[in-house]
Parts: structure tokens; sequence; C-alpha cells
């Protein structure tokens, strides 16, 4: 029997089904386990979760003498009542990047400590609870629906050191997009943010310092860094409620359609049309995040760089979708326009993906700093235009990041 009680009533050997209230409002990535450790128990009470639904059929019950707040016969009773919740909460209306921008930092850093936790998991051989990342995608997706450009730029800005948790987040948002730039159904496109979610799975059984080395990797541990994703799809075989597109995507998003990629040599229609789509995603994410041997390029750059290789890497349909989904100029580009000001990318218009609108704030006329201006090159009567991308190593402006993001410094 499923019962929902106060936080307070808590005690160690109960089983929690779900929390009452929204993933960002307390601090574990999965919602079904049994309360084992003190801290747990406390680190609910000082979140801003009042209620959770046990089950007394896996765990202890509420101590004699005390009494629910309600009770459940079934599981999807619950889960009706959640939903419902959930649903009430959820906004998808679409926003300005600047409204979005706040709300995505929240969901990054949480989502960054979800992935985390995920991970110190598998490292120590518990299998994943697939189920458990399911709010987290949702709360993902709608900020990609709110507005695409703030999540999936504020992602990228990730320190070498939580890359890899960062990564998996910002695959995530990026294959939601593309999914719906590819116009699949609601399901497969929550499938292909979990799939995003999970695909690095396998690097938690990876050696930290073969991961995170900051110089290049000998041909060992190249290796061994290609293992991960038959770690990965092993770990998610192993678990409950296995998603195939997760599954899939894992093994094969290290393919690619010329034949040359791992760990299977899979060529053209051998991929699936998600590993494609995970392979695009993964790339773009990685050239345009620092690492530990190496800084991030910059996100157009990154995409002429991707283009180049389309041939033998990416499905080139694919990779078309995937520029429609974040821009020719995605955010946080570097660009020079036709009056010799350069700016950066704020966010995408609706009228072309040559059009975006642009943050200039340095003059190469007079080669001085400017007060920063919102210029909208989609606007009927604006006179600017593009002239190219400037290469941000180039010029080393040291606030380019926060010129777009406002004051978020990727404190994940």
């Amino acid at each position: 029997m499923l019962k929902r009680i106060s936080v307070h009533q808590l005690t160690l050997g109960m089983h929690i089904k779900e929390f009452c209230g929204s993933w960002m409002e307390h601090p574990f990535w999965r919602t079904a386990f049994v309360l084992s450790d003190p801290k747990d128990i406390q680190a609910i009470l000082d979140s801003s979760i009042k209620e959770v639904w046990i089950d007394v059929a896996k765990g202890l019950d509420i101590a004699p003498g005390q009494t629910s707040v309600s009770q459940a016969e079934s599981d999807a009773q619950v889960e009706a009542e959640l939903r419902q919740a959930a649903d009430a909460q959820r906004r998808v209306a679409p926003v300005a990047a600047a409204v979005e921008l706040e709300r995505a930092a929240r969901i990054c850093l949480q989502s960054k400590q979800a992935v985390k936790s995920m991970f110190e998991e598998a490292r120590m051989g518990n299998s994943v609870d697939v189920d458990g990342a399911r709010i987290l995608v949702e709360e993902i997706s709608d900020s990609v629906s709110r507005n695409p450009g703030a999540i999936i730029s504020l992602a990228r800005l990730k320190t070498a050191d939580e890359y890899t948790y960062m990564h998996s987040v910002a695959v995530c948002a990026l294959m939601v997009a593309l999914a719906r730039q590819l116009s699949l159904d609601a399901e497969q496109t929550h499938s292909a943010g979990l799939a995003g979610l999970l695909h690095d799975l396998g690097k938690a059984l990876i050696p930290l310092d073969v991961l995170n080395k900051p110089g290049k990797l000998t041909e060992q541990e190249f290796s061994i860094v290609k293992s991960h994703p038959d770690k990965g799809h092993e770990m998610l075989l192993s678990g409950a409620n296995v998603n195939p597109m997760a599954l899939d995507v894992c093994w094969h998003h290290h393919e690619k359609v010329d034949g040359s990629g791992y760990p299977q040599g899979l060529k053209g229609d051998e991929i699936s049309l998600f590993a494609k789509m995970g392979a695009v995603c993964d790339v773009y994410d990685a050239i345009t995040s620092n690492r530990p041997y190496k800084l991030g390029w910059d996100p157009a750059e990154s995409l002429r760089k991707m283009a180049e290789w389309s041939s033998g890497h990416f499905e080139p349909q694919v990779f078309q979708a995937f520029v429609k989904s974040i821009g020719i100029y995605p955010v946080g580009s570097l660009l020079r326009l036709t009056s010799g000001r350069i700016g950066v990318v704020m966010e995408q218009t609706t009228h072309s993906l040559t059009t975006p609108c642009v943050k200039v704030f340095y003059s190469t006329k007079s080669n001085m700093r400017i007060v920063p201006q919102l210029v909208d090159l989609s606007l009927p009567g604006s006179s600017e235009k593009i002239a190219g991308r400037e290469d941000p190593t180039k010029w080393n402006f040291p606030d380019l990041n926060e010129l777009w993001s406002g004051s978020h410094k990727a404190p994940w």
C-alpha cells in the first residue's frame, strides 16, 4: 500500500516511492529508494519538500498512532496525481532568452548534481534507475520548449572537471531540440532526451586519471576510453525498464556513416537515426566545451568544421536538421557586422538562420569597447548584416560568456 505522509514522519527503513513536488526542490536524482542514511532524511527536511509517498510493502510503515495524509491502492493512482500536479506547474510557452536563462541555470545546476549521483551509483555497481531520470528529462525538455538557446548554451559553459556530467545534460537538451526539428513525436522526443542524458554512462567505469588526463592519451589509454559504449550498454541492460533508444544511442553514438567509428564499425543504414542524432549532438558539445587538454571552439566555427566532416562522419540530413535546431550562428558565437562592430549572438530569431539577435560591444573602427547594444538583424529596417565570424582567441575578450549569459558563470 502507498501512503502520503509528512516529511517529519520519515524514518530509516521507509521506502520512498515519490516526492510531492518538483524534482528541483529535492537533492535526489531518483525517487524510489529505501532510506538508509540519516543524512538523506536531513537533506529532505532541509529542502522545500513537505510530503512524500512511501510504499509500506517495500519498507517500514509510519509509527502506530500516526496518521497519513492520504492513501492510494496503486502506483497508477500516485502517478496520476503527481502527473496532474506536475502538469499544473509546467510552463512551456516560448519566452525570450533573457527570461529563460535564470531558470535554465537552476536546471543545469540540479541536473549536474543528478547526473553526478547517477554516475557515482554506477561506479559502485548499482543498477541504473532509468525511471528516476524521467522528470529530469522533462524539465530540460520544457526549457528547450521555452527557449532552446538558453539551456543549450549554458550547458556548454562547463568546467573541465565537471565536463562528463554537464556534457550529458547538454547532449540531452541538444537531442530534444534536434528531435523536434526532425518532427519526431512526443514519446520519441522524450526518449531522445533520455538517450542523450545516458549516452556516456559507460564513462563512469573509466578511471578518472584517464578520463581527465590533460595531455594526449596513449594508445592503451585511448583503448580504455573507447570501451565506454560497451560498458554503458551493459549497465543499461542490467537495469529495469530499459529504453531501447537509450540503449542504442549509448552503444552507437561513436559510429560514423563511413564505417570508421566504434565499437562495431557500423556504416550507413546500419546505424539508426537516433544513433546518428547522438553522434552529431555529442561531437558538437564536445568541441565547443573546454576540456582538460584544450579550450572549446567558437560555436559557429564548430559548425563550419563539422560541415567539413559531415560526408564521412555524420548523416548529412541529420546534420542539416541539427544546424537548423541551433542556428548557423548559435548563441555565444562571435561575429563582425558590416558596420565594423563586433558582437556576440544572444538568441535566434524566427525570420532567418542568418539574422540572429546580436549584442554589439566593440568597434573595430575605433579599436575600443563601446556601450553594449542589442541589434536584431531580422528587423525590416535593420541596415546591419553579418560580415563574418570572428575567432574569440584572437580577441581574448575576458567577459565574452558573461556578455550573452548575464551573470551566469557556470556555477556547475
